[in-house]
């Protein structure tokens, strides 16, 4: 897609191609009404309070008897029926805020640009270069380009003079390209959008967007570095790495052994391995728990008799 752009004097100097994925979609009106209900409810601060009857300042006596004076019945004169007492149902704070897909967001902004541009409401001028801050000059860029309702002036970057010139004039807003959103866009009738903005713009929400991935091995290398990376010959390690290098390298020590003799190592094979577990040991007794002697052991009877087969 092509869109003109003009000189501040209003003159067509030449055509700009622009993203037809950013200016040329058709516009999604269920996006960019969810789109501005968000932001909409998102500035609300949600901060109004009321009291209610159980809040309100007051005597709790009970303003008259309950029966028998043909009036009707009331208890306190807090009541939301009595003046200066309560409020029914009344704002509390609360957070107002909704939340939007990324996705369903950059949609919104594409359809708020398309329907700018199939409306005749986007005009791309060249530049917007104030030696100082004029509003007069403003005014008649403005004019000049064809502008008489309400407008948003996008830049490219922030630019203070354009904001000092533009912020008397009644209805018109000056924003750089990358805070553009659908709420502002909506609520001023005409947009008026730089070269750079343009391009700025494609460069966010375009198809041919480019986001830089910060990852934590670093800035990613181009083909030329990895090319060069590839042939630079790899360092020498030093004497003492080598050596441990090659230590971790070189075969386990059996390996060795085997390698080295080969027939005593089949020998140690063929043994039998010894147990792994340990046996089982008995506990230790006490003096009291340890078995006698037989001596001990026997009846007081029969060491009397062999003393006796003794003596005779």
């Amino acid at each position: 897609m092509k869109l003109p752009v003009v000189n501040a004097q209003g003159k067509e100097l030449r055509s700009l191609d622009v993203d037809d994925s950013v200016f040329g979609i058709e516009p999604n009106e269920a996006a960019l009404h969810q789109a501005f209900v968000t932001q909409r409810n998102n500035q609300r601060a949600g901060t109004a309070n009321t009291k209610t009857r159980g809040m309100v300042q007051g005597s709790t006596r009970k303003v008259r008897m309950q029966k028998y004076t043909g009036r009707a019945r009331h208890g306190s004169i807090r009541a939301p029926i009595y003046v200066g007492g309560g409020i029914v149902f009344g704002p509390q704070p609360r957070d107002f805020g909704l939340a939007i897909n990324k996705k369903m967001r950059r949609l919104a902004i594409r359809s708020a640009l398309s329907g700018k541009v199939a409306d005749g409401q986007l005009i791309v001028i060249d530049e917007l270069a104030f030696k100082a801050p004029k509003t007069k000059e403003m005014l008649s860029i403005l004019r000049n380009v064809g502008i008489e309702r309400s407008a948003l002036i996008v830049t490219g970057q922030a630019d203070r003079s354009i904001l000092a010139s533009a912020r008397n004039l009644q209805k018109t807003k000056v924003l750089p390209a990358a805070y553009l959103n659908v709420g502002d866009m909506l609520n001023h009738a005409h947009l008026l959008m730089t070269e750079e903005a343009v391009k700025v713009a494609e460069g966010l929400w375009g198809s041919k967007r480019v986001a830089p991935v910060a990852t934590a091995e670093g800035p990613k290398r181009t083909d030329g570095q990895r090319r060069a990376k590839a042939d630079k010959p790899a360092a020498q390690p030093e004497p003492a790495k080598a050596e441990a290098v090659a230590e971790a390298t070189s075969p386990k020590p059996r390996a060795r052994r085997a390698a080295a003799a080969p027939e005593a190592t089949a020998a140690e094979e063929r043994q039998p391995k010894r147990p792994t577990r340990r046996a089982k040991t008995a506990p230790e007794l006490s003096a009291e728990e340890a078995p006698k002697p037989e001596a001990e052991t026997r009846p007081a009877a029969r060491r009397r008799t062999r003393k006796v087969d003794e003596a005779s």
